[in-house]
């Protein structure tokens, strides 16, 4: 059977709708709590942010490849990926993206901080790789379902602390989601058991480290550069073949 466009994609456009629900609330909500409530809303974020992030990253151990342990193939993928990135100036496209949207609809204060930390946030990660995977291969929308729910509730309090920046994070969503799910069928033909597949887990465990990045920077602890290391997910099949070749003999 055939799925239409609407069951390929399903996830994506309930994904939309909760982003921009939770950008809403969170405007509401934005002038009418003290600084001091949204520092400790943007905090628990923060916290929540880390510790789903630190709990990708565990995927590393559960992967070895030939000689190879997991954790040094995404050190190795990460530094390559972040060096790539810088080169091609991909933190600074993306929030010359916000930039320019906060100049034509007035967005104001943190408007670019807002689209660069939600649209990082809300892409990056194993949900939605597996989520489009299901949603376009099968129309099984289920794990879609589930993280829109958390992107809705993170939207809230990203949107009380940074403003209307974050709900525009939704052009991203639509793009690389809505993409990730039409393309579904191109990718299931070379993963295998999504949910064990070394690939994947390596794209899990450097996504991980990536939403580490974005929990720091929401805590103010450090300033990662997250965007500059997007490349490391697109170079991860690359490396574990290269890896690969070192347990043959």
């Amino acid at each position: 059977m055939t799925l239409d466009f609407w069951a390929r994609t399903s996830g994506t456009w309930i994904n939309l709708l909760t982003v921009l629900l939770g950008t809403s609330l969170g405007l509401f909500l934005r002038g009418r709590l003290p600084d001091r409530m949204v520092l400790i809303i943007t905090q628990g974020v923060g916290l929540i942010t880390l510790f789903l992030g630190f709990t990708m990253a565990t995927s590393f151990t559960k992967v070895r490849i030939g000689i190879v342990d997991g954790v040094i193939l995404g050190l190795v993928t990460l530094v390559l990926g972040g060096l790539l990135g810088e080169w091609g100036q991909i933190e600074e496209r993306l929030v010359a993206i916000g930039d320019r949207l906060n100049q034509r609809f007035s967005g104001g204060s943190g408007f670019t901080e807002g689209f660069v930390a939600a649209s990082l946030l809300f892409c990056v990660g194993p949900m939605t790789l597996l989520g489009c995977l299901n949603n376009g291969l099968t129309g099984d929308n289920r794990l879609l379902l589930l993280k829109s729910s958390m992107d809705g509730l993170a939207a809230i309090a990203l949107t009380s602390s940074f403003g209307i920046g974050v709900g525009f994070s939704v052009l991203i969503i639509l793009v690389y989601q809505g993409g990730l799910s039409l393309l579904a069928g191109t990718l299931a033909q070379f993963i295998v058991d999504p949910a064990t597949n070394p690939v994947v887990l390596l794209i899990t465990g450097v996504g991980g480290l990536m939403i580490v990045g974005i929990g720091l920077n929401l805590l103010n602890i450090a300033k990662i550069r997250v965007a500059a290391f997007l490349p490391a997910l697109v170079l991860v099949p690359v490396l574990y073949w290269l890896a690969s070749l070192t347990g043959r003999g």
